[in-house]
Parts: C-alpha cells; structure tokens; sequence
C-alpha cells in the first residue's frame, strides 16, 4: 500500500511543480525528490521512494504539458494498474518505520496506519493537477483524428482547470464517506451549471463532447483514487 502512495504522491508533485514553476524547475524536482526518499526511508520504504521517483521521472517525458501524449492512455493504464497492484501485493503495516510509530503513538487504535494515510495524501495531491493531465490526455487521444485541444483549438469551457480538481477533491470525499446521494447531487450540479454554454453549441457539439469526455474522465478517475483507497483499507 504504502508504494502507492509514494507514487501517486511522486507523480501528483510532478505534475503540481510544473504548473506552478516555470524556471529552474530541476532545482524544485530535486528537491521534491529527496524529501519524497527521506518520507519513504521514515516509513521503512526507501526502494518503493526511489521507484516512485524513477516513475515520475518517466511520467513528465511521456505525458508532456502541451501537444499529444508521447504514448496515447498506456501511461494512465499503466500507472493504474501499478498502484492496484502495490495495494494488492503490500497491505497496510500497523507501524512501519519511525514515522509509523510516531504516527501510531498518537492513534488510540491501528485502524489508520501511517501507510493509509501517505495512500490518501498521494491521491489527493494526483487528483489535484495530474487528474487535469489525465483529462487532457482523453481529450487529446479522442480528438488525435481532428483537431488537438490545446488552448487555441478547444472549446472554452471557463474555470474548467479549477473547477476540474475541486469536482474530484469532493468526489473522492463523498465516495469514501458513502455520500451517493451528494455525489449524484454534485454531478447534476455541474451539469446544469455548464448547460448555458453548451447550449450555445454549434451544428459540430464540439463544446458538449468536450465537456461530456473531459467530465466522465475526471469523475472515473477521482472514483478510482477512491476505490483504490477502500480496497486498502477493506480488512483482509
């Protein structure tokens, strides 16, 4: 479990650094990088720290922030499937490393491990700007016959970059409370929210296919982040 974490975590910084910084990035990746191994070397996990960094590293050549996804979905896939398996393979460790038994010292009882904790902290931080980078790279894979969706060619679809990783945030949230009801409740929210400007499509839909794949790919993915955090905690 904690490998999973380590490497959303690893590739949800990544992402984040490259929208926020713009020069020098390689001096923030590094040292991202070494408080990711001090974290994974206080949780008793230094080899899944290094791995996620590895992976991160791979993930900013073959996900690029502009122009077509060097490999189409397969980093997406790819990447599910090995923080899937990481929770499959390695459970939760009652008190694993210092951190973890400074994390258990706090706790009354062992129902959340540090490894649960650094699990969920990894989602949140993928969901917040990697989740955007997953959205596009569906846009981009589905729109790659015609035209690409960059920022002179998309639909304009206003407030969509942050509107997008609060939608997931909530959808996480709620999922893991077993909020349906307010899950449902957000989703028809959005919708009737965007309908003025997709009404005013043209005879293409351009603007309402945009929406309707950058929007089910969001929630598919803010889904997965949760189920991907029950199957963790689920009892064995």
């Amino acid at each position: 479990m904690i490998a999973a974490g380590l490497l959303l975590l690893a590739v949800g910084a990544v992402d984040l650094l490259r929208q926020m910084i713009r020069a020098r990035r390689w001096i923030a990746y590094a040292v991202v990088a070494a408080l990711l191994i001090v974290l994974a070397a206080g949780v008793d996990a230094v080899i899944a720290g290094v791995l996620a960094v590895a992976v991160a590293a791979i993930w900013t050549w073959v996900v690029p922030e502009q122009g077509p996804a060097r490999a189409g979905l397969w980093p997406v896939a790819l990447l599910a499937l090995a923080a899937a398996s990481c929770v499959v393979l390695a459970p939760g460790r009652a008190r694993p490393g210092i951190l973890g038994e400074m994390w258990a010292s706090y706790r009354s009882t062992d129902a959340v491990s540090i490894d649960v904790v650094v699990l969920v902290v990894g989602c949140v931080v993928f969901l917040l700007e990697s989740g955007n980078a997953v959205v596009r790279i569906a846009l981009r894979s589905e729109m790659g016959a015609g035209e690409t969706p960059d920022e002179t060619t998309a639909p304009t679809l206003k407030g969509g970059r942050l509107i997008g990783p609060l939608e997931r945030i909530l959808v996480f949230a709620l999922t893991l409370a077993g909020a349906y009801t307010l899950i449902a409740a957000v989703l028809a929210a959005k919708g009737i929210v965007r309908f003025p400007e997709i009404s005013r499509d043209g005879d293409g839909g351009d603007r309402a296919e945009y929406f309707l794949i950058g929007s089910l790919v969001s929630w598919v993915t803010a889904l997965a982040a949760a189920f991907l955090v029950a199957w963790g905690i689920a009892p064995g």
